[in-house]
């Protein structure tokens, strides 16, 4: 692992360089708080959400999937309680005009851009970004962006009991794009105004919350380990203080990751959300929204527990947990040099495998073409007959790619191939139709 405090900008190097993120707009010098995946990056992000929704929604029987629009009827940010209460504290400098998150500027200290002391008094600002809907921009066509996805899931909750006919404990899952006009960000991914959020509501019984709420707390901390790969020691269930929860939370638990730019940080949220969101839509839309409990032939407003994480937040979890520097034989050559290797989990890799002929010999790229052929329709793979094939291996290992398939000229006379394992180095002579087979066990 490289040191921490230059793990991140070699991070951020290395995903530039290999196609993981680029940042946004950047031939027009860049828009803050931004960043676009590139192709390997694409791969990522949808392997950490396909992961997800196969554990929250495939392997539950009782949680179904949504996906709600990304504007409301600005009536649901009023009920939800975001126009009102959806802000951070908000200082700027007189000088220089930057703005600062309050709580975390010390107004005693000079401006860390400009250098003098001159702060405003510290003013809420609401985290939502304001649009019009239709031709003319007046009040009554104002709303927003959405900075979550979960009040799509709470107003659509009388459509979801009556399609689906499900019965208490149940769950409605969502993945999908929020916005929030952050007054500062930074950190790579881990702070930005454009993100993707995968979000689960759990609806519960009344005085069933608190179990649930265990339950889920427990759940998501294997899921990182166990699913996304990563170090159980850089991971930590925190309960936050009274004063720090949000104005819907009954009590919020939050997953915490080992950050290098600042320690133990969140990295997903798991809330007690009880009844708030629903009584409050029912409240200022006038349509009933509760469950009725065939049992006790009574009307119940579910209590919510709501795991959520930002997809962004997760790769970059992923990306640095993942991140080595060690010794290795040279490419080319004897003696050792430093490989930079990706050690994901070989279900969050974004390339499976990668084939590669010895040499740019036709009867060896041929053998090596119907591989690579027959791979991909299973999984991502990659060809690659470019360099040495040492050097081809640093690439892959650079992009975290478990295995290595080489062709060479025995392969004529056996119909083997060399396999590589990309964290060992250890090469293993295997028949090409198991291939497959063998790769396969590695993604279980």
């Amino acid at each position: 692992m490289a040191e921490k405090n230059n793990l991140m900008e070699k991070l951020v190097s290395l995903c530039k360089r290999r196609g993981f993120v680029f940042p946004g707009s950047e031939i027009y010098g860049g828009l803050n708080g931004t960043w676009d995946l590139g192709p390997l990056g694409v791969l990522l992000a949808s392997n950490i959400k396909q992961l997800w929704w196969k554990s929250m929604v495939q392997e539950h029987d009782e949680i179904l999937g949504l996906d709600s629009t990304i504007l409301y009827h600005p009536k649901v940010w009023e009920a939800s309680g975001h126009i009102a209460g959806f802000t951070d504290p908000l200082v700027e400098c007189k000088n220089c005009h930057q703005r600062f998150r309050a709580d975390q500027t010390d107004i005693e200290k000079p401006c860390s851009n400009c250098g003098k002391k001159e702060w405003t008094a510290s003013r809420d600002f609401n985290l939502m970004f304001k649009t019009h809907v239709g031709p003319v921009e007046d009040e009554a066509s104002t709303t927003y962006l959405r900075p979550e996805t979960a009040q799509g899931i709470f107003i659509n909750f009388d459509n979801v009991l009556q399609s689906s006919r499900v019965k208490l404990p149940f769950g409605v899952a969502q993945i999908g794009k929020g916005f929030r006009n952050e007054i500062t960000t930074g950190n790579f991914l881990f702070r930005v105004r454009e993100f993707e959020m995968m979000e689960l509501e759990y609806f519960v019984k009344p005085g069933e919350d608190e179990k649930a709420h265990e339950n889920w707390k427990k759940e998501r901390l294997d899921w990182h380990i166990k699913v996304l790969g990563i170090n159980k020691d850089n991971l930590k269930l925190v309960d936050l203080p009274r004063e720090d929860l949000a104005h819907y939370s009954k009590g919020t638990t939050e997953i915490w990751y080992n950050w290098p730019f600042m320690g133990f940080g969140e990295l997903e949220g798991i809330a007690n959300r009880t009844d708030f969101d629903l009584k409050n839509h029912a409240k200022a839309s006038g349509k009933e929204l509760a469950y009725f409990d065939p049992e006790t032939k009574e009307k119940i407003v579910p209590y919510v527990i709501e795991p959520s994480e930002g997809v962004g937040r997760a790769m970059l979890a992923v990306l640095i947990d993942a991140y080595n520097e060690e010794k290795a034989p040279k490419a080319a050559g004897e003696g050792e040099e430093e490989r930079i290797v990706l050690k994901f989990a070989p279900k969050v890799a974004p390339i499976k495998a990668a084939v590669l002929p010895l040499v740019k010999d036709e009867k060896l790229v041929k053998i090596a073409k119907e591989i690579y052929s027959d791979l991909k329709k299973e999984w991502f793979v990659q060809y690659d007959e470019a360099a040495t094939v040492g050097r081809r291996y640093r690439r892959q290992d650079e992009i975290g790619t478990p295995y290595c398939i080489t062709v060479d000229f025995d392969t004529l006379k056996d119909d083997a191939v060399t396999l590589r394992d990309r964290d060992s180095m250890k090469q293993e002579r295997i028949k090409i139709l198991d291939i497959s087979t063998k790769i396969r066990e590695k993604l279980i």
